[in-house]
């Protein structure tokens, strides 16, 4: 091949990939006249207190997002909740002219008890919005329903399904939502999660996640016998003692256990002074990284425990209850995440940091229990200091998560 013909070839490809990576200044110009609805939107949906208990909150924030997926075109629905305070899901469908089946998903519930905002109220400082749930997960909410704003007026329509379905129970395990977003999550092809970001003074950049620990409970119960603790102690068997022992011997277990994680945080034992204790219990945060490693957790933890005793005729019983699966990305959510990667870089070359694991949990657990969609995590705004005091976002995200957001949909619709 001759070397002009070369030179004109790679010119070509060269302009290819720019094109490929190309500023979307429509979708960029409508994230910015936006920004002013999104922090009013916030503020409408921070002043909703809606704790995970609160349900008469909840259903107030259901009847909020509801509205506003019905005015974008929306057939909505509510979902109660199989277990739990009794609250519902919405979820919300919408009818393209594509192909891809592309779903969205947050939550509607936070960590805070009602009467916060007294103490907490909305509040701006610079760039920062404060508010309990604002970024955790008030300003996932706002990315969806601003997003899909954006792109009704764009008359985007390019999927052949594109649900939304934001959960009232997220913060407390989604307890009575997890099977239905593993459900619905089976039946599309691409899921984005939108809990928050960290924020990027706090993380130097903002990012997506690739993988978050599975969560469950283990329960140790020990059983021995009462007796009066001053006349006649050797009569009993100190259930607290086992106990104790029981939880030296089986602190450090998950070291051989690849993919879990144990930490005993509660323990009780005892009804007076002067009696010795005929019952001990505890309680241990387990998280795992693996879809098997609870079973494998539990069957070590019960081996332990055989080897041996402390106090003769007690008895040790050890269960687990079993929360979220694990999320860990598959090689197609890497692939996806690169691609959001360059889309932030279209923004004079943002930065997006791609996270592989964090020790917290989310929904995109229950979202990739199939193993059918591609899921990739936190697409909501920017944001600190959640489930704590003075929680906030960080305004200057605002415009980039919207970019981010109906740039990667629209890519998505063209595949």
């Amino acid at each position: 091949m001759p070397m002009h013909t070369r030179k004109f070839l790679f010119a070509v490809l060269v302009g290819l990939v720019s094109l490929a990576h190309a500023q979307d200044a429509a979708l960029l110009a409508a994230a910015k006249a936006a920004q002013p609805a999104v922090i009013e939107s916030l503020k409408e949906m921070v002043g909703i207190e809606s704790g995970s208990a609160n349900v008469a909150g909840l259903v107030r924030m259901a009847d909020y997002t509801e509205n506003r997926l019905k005015a974008l075109g929306a057939q909505t629905e509510r979902i109660k909740v199989s277990k739990g305070p009794g609250a519902y899901m919405v979820k919300a469908t919408f009818t393209g002219t594509g192909r891809k089946r592309l779903m969205l998903i947050g939550h509607m519930d936070t960590v805070y008890p009602a009467g916060i905002l007294a103490s907490q109220p909305i509040k701006a400082d610079g760039n920062k919005l404060y508010g309990p749930g604002i970024a955790d997960d008030k300003g996932g909410l706002a990315v969806i329903l601003h997003s899909l704003a954006i792109l009704k007026a764009a008359g985007w329509r390019d999927y052949a399904t594109l649900t939304v379905l934001m959960n009232p129970d997220e913060e407390i395990g989604s307890i009575g939502s997890g099977e239905t977003i593993a459900a619905l999550a089976a039946e599309h092809d691409v899921v984005l999660s939108c809990e928050p970001t960290v924020s990027k003074a706090i993380a130097k950049e903002e990012g997506l996640l690739l993988g978050a620990a599975g969560t469950a409970q283990v329960f140790m119960e020990v059983a021995g016998r009462q007796a009066h603790a001053g006349a006649a102690p050797q009569l009993g068997r100190n259930a607290l003692i086992e106990l104790a022992y029981q939880l030296q011997q089986t602190k450090d277990v998950a070291r051989s256990v690849p993919g879990s994680q144990l930490n005993w945080t509660y323990a009780n034992a005892g009804i007076v002074r002067n009696q010795i204790p005929e019952k001990a219990v505890a309680s241990a945060d387990v998280r795992t990284f693996a879809p098997d490693a609870a079973d494998r957790l539990l069957a070590a933890l019960k081996a332990k425990v055989a080897e041996g005793k402390l106090v003769p005729d007690t008895t040790t019983t050890v269960t687990m209850t079993v929360g979220r699966p694990p999320y860990a990305g598959d090689e197609r959510a890497k692939a996806l995440a690169k691609r959001a990667q360059a889309i932030y870089a279209e923004l004079d070359g943002r930065p997006l940091r791609l996270d592989p694991m964090t020790g917290g949990a989310t929904d995109a657990g229950y979202a990739t229990k199939s193993g059918k969609a591609v899921v990739v995590e936190s697409f909501g705004l920017a944001g600190f200091g959640y489930h704590a005091r003075d929680e906030y976002i960080e305004i200057d995200s605002i415009v980039p998560r919207l970019y981010l957001m109906t740039r990667l949909l629209t890519d998505l619709g063209k595949d």
